[in-house]
């Protein structure tokens, strides 16, 4: 058994490049609506809203369920895994409601950046560890591509060799 992975095959070409293309129609972009627990309740706390998984699936809804300019605008949406799993106030997936608009639904697959031993202020992302299995339930509940954020220090020095190998 060969260690390296195989290339892909036509059908998952074909996949990937209508996403691709659909994702960078023009006139189109991709929101992101990957905050995670702790960002989206900086954005709370802001407006003295309670960081609950209510009012994060609310705030989502408002964002997901908005008139035609939604589906005009919006080619892609970035998902924080919560938020792949919650549901509109009438039991609908918000993964169903943004395909059923023609947007595509996407994952943040990274765990966070944490802060690189041995550095000098430098990050590193978390995540590599289940990656593949992530990636994959992912799909299989409905992400058609997936976001992985690397932080890099820019300045006189770095980043660092270590932050670049990292």
């Amino acid at each position: 058994m060969s260690r390296f992975v195989s290339y892909l095959s036509e059908e998952k070409q074909a996949e990937l490049r209508k996403i691709a293309n659909a994702i960078v129609a023009p006139g189109k972009g991709i929101l992101a609506a990957d905050e995670s627990t702790g960002t989206i309740g900086k954005r709370f706390a802001g407006i003295n809203v309670p960081n609950e998984e209510d009012n994060r699936r609310q705030y989502r809804q408002l964002l997901f369920t908005g008139d035609k300019s939604v589906t005009e605008n919006i080619s892609g949406v970035i998902l924080f895994h919560e938020t792949l799993y919650q549901k509109t106030d009438d039991g609908t997936p918000f993964v169903k409601v943004l395909q059923d608009k023609n947007i595509i639904p996407g994952i943040k697959v990274d765990k966070g950046v944490v802060p690189l031993a041995g550095s000098d202020g430098e990050s590193t992302t978390q995540g590599l560890d289940g990656l593949n299995e992530r990636s994959e339930q992912y799909y299989k509940d409905g992400a058609r591509f997936a976001k992985w954020r690397c932080v890099l220090k820019i300045n006189n020095g770095s980043p660092s060799f270590q932050a670049l190998a990292d």
